[in-house]
């Protein structure tokens, strides 16, 4: 164990590792998936496509084909291209990679991300969190303070955030990102839920980046993300992406299943659905505190002293349901509990398992 600690970074050694629960036995409803299968047909089809792929190749590091049904599929901008990532989370990693000069500033509202901050203290660079009001929305004028404080090397947005759910009004994330004097990316992993997109407007702006992500759409096992932006930061982008991140299997059915992207666009539509049923039985809880949702999941404050949100999440647990409980983390998410939408059965199980521990 001394060599470890002689070898590993003390700020490494510090950390906690990113935690997963889990979720054996359980209603799993704490990381966001897509609660519903592909249909039959369509799932026979993917297991004959797997059983012709060569894995005993290394893929093709450019996936030629995978991102231009990216940009027809998701309406990249003429000018614009897309690099591919081994999920959003890779992402992360080899863009903030390629500004990690000295002295460069990471900047995003607080709370939002984990992994953006995570990824900065990697690459052991400064991280500036611009806390968010009460109601969780972004406080424009003091991140407007920050970015001329601090000339930020790089931005991050999510849009919708996690882990609060809302979507930040258009007007000040126009701002801030006609104030960035770096990189802004906005983080659109929810996009499918929200509607609202900064793609169309990739070429208004030249520093703007647009990240999505097809694990909130039901493709959570493949991990497949990517960068869309100008040419001329792909361009950079891809210098810091291993060449093979992307494996041949990811490759060959996220091909088949963008070419049946009716298919995904109806799972997000129901989980939707799901969303709007069921936000006005939580609001009808006593005891709970609902905040808006543009996401596949809804945010919720038990209210009472500190420690009654774990308590909650502790019986709904006891009775079969997993969520994801945010206190013990960032200050303004004490006794928070994020709530991922499931099948409808999934979520009255829910809201059943909610009341019972809220009594």
């Amino acid at each position: 164990m001394s060599r470890v600690r002689s070898v590993i970074r003390p700020d490494v050694l510090a950390m906690s590792a990113y935690h997963v629960a889990d979720a054996s036995g359980l209603i799993k409803l704490d990381v966001m998936e897509n609660p519903y299968r592909l249909p039959e047909a369509l799932a026979k089809d993917i297991a004959a496509l797997v059983a012709g792929v060569a894995i005993n190749r290394y893929p093709i590091p450019s996936a030629e084909r995978l991102r231009a049904l990216i940009r027809q599929t998701m309406q990249v901008p003429a000018g614009c291209d897309v690099v591919l990532g081994n999920g959003s989370d890779d992402c992360i990693q080899y863009l903030t990679a390629a500004v990690a000069r000295e002295g460069a500033v990471v900047m995003a509202p607080s709370p939002s991300f984990v992994m953006f901050q995570m990824q900065a203290n990697f690459f052991r660079l400064p991280f500036v969190g611009v806390p968010l009001r009460e109601d969780f929305s972004i406080d424009v004028d003091a991140f407007l303070q920050a970015i001329a404080q601090h000339q930020p090397a790089l931005v991050w947005i999510a849009f919708p955030n996690n882990p609060t759910g809302n979507a930040f009004a258009l007007d000040d994330i126009e701002k801030i990102v006609r104030a960035a004097p770096g990189l802004v990316v906005i983080d659109e992993a929810y996009q499918p839920f929200a509607g609202a997109s900064f793609m169309s407007r990739l070429n208004e702006f030249d520093q703007l980046v647009v990240m999505r992500t097809l694990s909130k759409v039901g493709l959570a096992g493949l991990r497949l993300g990517y960068l869309a932006g100008r040419s001329e930061w792909i361009a950079e982008f891809n210098k810091t992406r291993p060449p093979f991140n992307l494996n041949v299997l990811t490759e060959a059915v996220a091909i088949r299943l963008l070419e049946n992207k009716s298919v995904l666009d109806d799972m997000a539509a129901r989980v939707l659905t799901e969303r709007e049923r069921i936000a006005p039985l939580l609001r009808g809880l006593t005891g709970l505190t609902v905040y808006p949702s543009a996401a596949n999941f809804i945010l919720v404050r038990v209210n009472g002293a500190p420690g009654r949100g774990t308590r909650v999440f502790n019986a709904m647990k006891a009775d079969g349901v997993l969520v994801k409980d945010f206190s013990g983390g960032h200050p303004s998410l004490q006794n928070c509990l994020r709530l991922t939408i499931g099948a409808p059965d999934e979520n009255n199980a829910m809201i059943r398992a909610l009341k019972h521990a809220l009594e």
